[in-house]
């Protein structure tokens, strides 16, 4: 974990941004002792926002699979992207 005071990113913004590049790690800036902001790369940031999403996306087909919600094996999900394909490929011909 990289903490540092809040002085240091207007004196050294660039390593402190070399730092969030290089660990992938998020920076945390502290004010009088206190944690104050949080500094990532940009990239780190998409990641985990994108990861954050996936996993509300399995949560929620978790949840809805416990309360009932049809499933299907490999196979049948296979079975229905074919039939889709050959009726979308018969629709256009």
């Amino acid at each position: 974990m990289n903490i540092k005071p809040s002085a240091s990113i207007r004196q050294n913004y660039n390593d402190i941004a070399e730092l969030c590049r290089s660990t992938g790690e998020p920076v945390y800036l502290t004010k009088n002792g206190e944690g104050d902001l949080v500094v990532m790369d940009i990239n780190s940031f998409t990641k985990r926002e994108k990861m954050l999403k996936l996993r509300e996306e399995l949560l929620a087909v978790e949840e809805d699979r416990l309360h009932g919600a049809p499933d299907y094996s490999v196979d049948e999900v296979a079975s229905m992207m074919d039939q889709a394909i050959r009726e979308t490929c018969h629709a256009g011909a």
